[in-house]
């Protein structure tokens, strides 16, 4: 989720106390719901279109990914769409694409045309999720915000719970297809409240110039990066067909990070790299998160074709995890403020990794209460450990006014980390072509692939208690409270929290 510098609005602030207050809280939690339960079913109901489709996994994997790469390339600018244009209006327009893509997903003939509506509901959701929140904090008064976007975060939270269990309802008794079509309904709510209750804002000041360059560089890079990865489940390292789009991406990487030092108004100021410690903790990101979003592509279709789960059951097994976020997040974020960051954010890992270790038990004999459940509880502990003090660390290390685009960073750095891991995770664990239908073998490439994240995940505890830093208690201040979301489902983190995990050690990593 993307935290935007939010302007007051013009007109008399919302409280969350009136009906429009309420009716604002109401299109945000819908709109990004819509967003967020999509994400989560398609991944339950990927052997369902993997057998309607005769879909390779190269394809499963284009079906997840094509969505994450436009929405990971467009995330940024759609944030800087909303601040100068209008947030409700580039929010209702997002919402609208979003619809009309997932209708096109729902009535795609092939596996193809579902590729490419998904690739265009991650536009969508670019212009969607960072306004949904950007509303909130710049529509209500000051004193009802923090309520306010509590309410969106535990709203949220249990959107994201029911989401999983009710697309597989959907997926079981009628078909796939509704797990896309289920959004129209949500999206006609959005645009209704939105426009009669919702207000206007945007960022003072001129409109300003749009990146269009650096957008349209990082969204070829993740494209040529993934398509030259995915390849791999067909082709050899030595193939063209993955040297090609490997060596395409990456020069488009270069050529972004050219534009974006060149670019007066560029939607990646490299200037918060120069911190050491936001750098740090972007890294820890990267290489928590690919473990994660590799490993969980895998485990609904693992249940479902290894363990004979129905969706339902497939889409409620991972269900503790959300309650365990929900209870422990903001107090995982408390701690932190106390101790600092560090030890939570190498713990925190390394908790995640024996969790991963436990799920190679999942590919064997055993039901859910002896085989996944303890996994589960273990890595909803693992992510609570982590999740908040890696988010307020980054978030924390940059500079006050890049706020918003710090957030917007390490949001876009975890879903690129699961966009790189969902390409190259199965091949290196030799699911390739339709093995995942082959219960044998899709078991013994999970196995593999829960190995190869473990070490991953463990890596990044590693790399968290060589890099991050505690801040000293001197630099502890008071400051107006205001409030962050993490990459995963959590509550909000006041700024205070966040300027407590502030490094102190030189001027260029303190706000």
């Amino acid at each position: 989720m993307t935290e935007t510098a939010a302007a007051r609005p013009a007109s008399p602030a919302l409280r969350l106390s009136t009906a429009p207050g309420r009716w604002a809280v109401t299109a945000t939690v819908l709109g990004s719901g819509m967003a967020a339960l999509d994400a989560t079913v398609v991944g339950i109901a990927l052997p369902a279109i993997g057998r309607d489709f005769h879909a390779g996994i190269a394809d499963l994997q284009w079906v997840v990914n094509a969505y994450t790469l436009t929405l990971a390339g467009l995330l940024l600018l759609g944030g800087t769409l909303g601040d100068s244009y209008g947030r409700r209006k580039v929010f209702v327009i997002g919402t609208i694409w979003f619809a009309i893509a997932s209708l096109l997903c729902g009535v795609a003939p092939s596996v193809g045309v579902l590729i490419a509506a998904r690739a265009l509901q991650g536009v969508g959701g670019a212009l969607l999720t960072p306004g949904s929140l950007a509303i909130l904090q710049a529509s209500f008064a000051e004193e009802d915000r923090m309520a306010a976007i509590g309410a969106w975060s535990g709203l949220g939270g249990v959107a994201t719970a029911i989401g999983p269990f009710l697309g597989g309802w959907l997926i079981a008794a009628v078909s796939w297809r509704l797990v896309f079509f289920i959004n129209l309904p949500l999206a006609v709510l959005v645009v209704a409240i939105s426009a009669r209750h919702v207000p206007e804002t945007k960022a003072p000041g001129p409109v300003p110039r749009l990146d269009i360059k650096g957008a349209a560089c990082i969204s070829g890079a993740l494209a040529g990066i993934t398509y030259g990865l995915i390849s791999l489940s067909a082709h050899s390292w030595g193939s063209v067909s993955v040297l090609l789009p490997l060596a395409a991406g990456l020069g488009l990487l270069g050529l972004f990070v050219w534009v974006e030092a060149r670019e007066p108004e560029p939607m990646l100021p490299l200037g918060v790299f120069r911190s050491r410690q936001f750098s740090a903790a972007n890294a820890v990101t990267f290489v928590v998160y690919a473990a994660l979003g590799g490993l969980l592509f895998l485990v609904p279709t693992v249940l479902q074709v290894v363990h004979g789960y129905s969706p339902v059951a497939a889409g409620s097994a991972l269900l503790p995890v959300t309650f365990i976020m929900l209870a422990l997040s903001s107090r995982s974020g408390a701690l932190a403020a106390r101790i600092g960051p560090r030890l939570q954010m190498s713990v925190g890992p390394l908790v995640i990794a024996a969790s991963l270790l436990l799920f190679t038990r999942i590919s064997g004999s055993g039901d859910y209460l002896t085989a996944l459940l303890p996994a589960v509880v273990v890595f909803g502990f693992g992510v609570a450990i982590m999740v908040a003090p890696l988010t307020a660390t980054a978030l924390s290390a940059a500079p006050a006014e890049h706020a918003g685009v710090a957030s917007a960073v390490n949001n876009d750095v975890a879903r690129a980390a699961g966009l790189i891991a969902v390409a190259v995770l199965p091949a290196l664990a030799g699911i390739t072509g339709d093995s995942y239908l082959h219960p044998a073998q899709l078991a013994h490439g999970f196995k593999m692939a829960a190995l190869i994240a473990a070490v991953f995940c463990a890596a990044g505890g590693v790399l968290a208690a060589l890099t991050i830093r505690n801040p000293s208690k001197a630099t502890c201040a008071e400051t107006t409270p205001q409030e962050f979301t993490c990459s995963l489902e959590a509550p909000p983190l006041r700024n205070t929290a966040l300027r407590s995990l502030e490094p102190a050690t030189s001027t260029e990593e303190t706000q």
